[in-house]
């Protein structure tokens, strides 16, 4: 499956920007208040150790004031990331989370601190949390008095606050296209789908959660979320070839009436004759085509299935791994039908292909060429 990837230069763009979050300010302190004195003078102060330093006297002089105390280990966090140490820079960044826990400035900080040290679980744990904020504060906001008009700060900072969303957003998208681990990779989808509804990553997310109910092979899971996918999106390509690839091989009754509904709604979605339809949707149209013959064989409807499985053979060409499946089935096909010279010259095909379906298109090959044989 190709992973569909944010550039660097764009996550880049966007942290730059996000790094503006107003949502829960801290950092701003009366001027001339024993707090803005005590950093006026650790700001005056070059050298990073140190300063740190004056930052943890802060921390413990102000720890009665929550803003003081989160503002105080950001700085910390900073300097630590600064000097590259990553885990104490995002334990510092935690410290102050627990004083400014919706703050998104210090979320999106602590976002990218471990998308850097590429701690993947911990991109989506501050993304979701910075989502979950930040759709809480919009919920809570009061509408504007009629005939009244929101501030220029006040749009400005509802800018900078999206900015942050879109940010988090991405990179936790990122993060779920990064794990391996089909279990961690649906537990992150979940997390993020709560955190970020109506994402625009909604299409790719469908399909990693699919690919990874199939690699846990959570059959009821699959056909929830397949279903679910497919109510708000009937054409969804990927949630309609796995229920169909799902149910084709499921030994419940009416699986096999269910896998070429779906089959057939794939290839009608997929329109592989349209002039402008790209290599994508081919395949597509080739698997469902494919999914459909094998459905059709296994209802003993063999004729049925071979215009089936030559189709897929002619879409899925150029995918030798699909392709060698289809040319399989179509050479089973032919040789239950005792269309024997067919059934070769397809199974020669198959057996070219090097891969899982070679061994067992060569073992039918031989049992096709015996029946010949026997034939003249």
């Amino acid at each position: 499956m190709k992973r569909t990837l944010l550039s660097a230069a764009l996550l880049v763009l966007l942290y730059s920007v996000a790094l503006h979050a107003q949502l829960g300010k801290i950092g701003e302190f009366p001027a001339g208040s024993p707090e803005d004195q005590a950093l006026q003078a650790i700001t005056a102060e070059q050298d990073a150790q140190k300063r740190a330093a004056l930052y943890e006297d802060f921390v413990q002089k102000f720890s009665s004031n929550p803003a003081a105390e989160a503002y105080g280990n950001w700085q910390i966090a900073q300097i630590y990331q600064a000097s590259g140490d990553s885990q104490k820079a995002l334990d510092y960044g935690d410290k102050a989370l627990v004083s400014a826990p919706n703050n998104l400035g210090l979320l999106v900080f602590q976002t990218n601190v471990a998308q850097s040290a590429k701690n993947y679980s911990k991109v989506i744990e501050y993304a979701a949390r910075g989502g979950a904020a930040y759709n809480a504060n919009k919920k809570e906001a009061k509408p504007a008095a009629a005939g009244a008009e929101n501030s220029g700060d006040d749009a400005e900072d509802a800018a900078a606050d999206k900015s942050s969303y879109t940010f988090l957003e991405a990179v936790a998208f990122n993060a779920i296209t990064n794990e391996n681990d089909p279990k961690t990779r649906m537990d992150d989808i979940e997390r993020f789908t709560s955190a970020f509804p109506n994402s625009q990553f909604a299409d790719q997310l469908s399909t990693y959660a699919l690919m990874s109910l199939t690699q846990l092979n959570d059959m009821p899971r699959l056909v929830a979320y397949g279903e679910k996918t497919l109510a708000t999106d009937p054409n969804n390509l990927s949630a309609l070839l796995l229920l169909a690839n799902s149910y084709v091989d499921d030994p419940k009754p009416g699986s096999l009436a269910k896998a070429v509904t779906y089959a057939q709604r794939a290839i009608t979605a997929a329109k592989a004759d349209a002039p402008d339809a790209d290599k994508a949707h081919k395949v597509s149209a080739g698997a469902a085509h494919s999914t459909l013959g094998y459905a059709y064989m296994k209802q003993d409807k063999t004729a049925a299935a071979i215009p089936e499985l030559r189709a897929a053979t002619v879409l899925l060409k150029d995918q030798s791994d699909q392709d060698a499946i289809a040319l399989y089935r179509l050479g089973f096909a032919y040789a239950k039908l005792s269309r024997v010279s067919e059934a070769r010259q397809v199974l020669l095909e198959a057996v070219s292909i090097p891969g899982p379906v070679q061994k067992p298109a060569q073992d039918l090959l031989l049992k096709v060429n015996a029946a010949r044989t026997q034939g003249r």
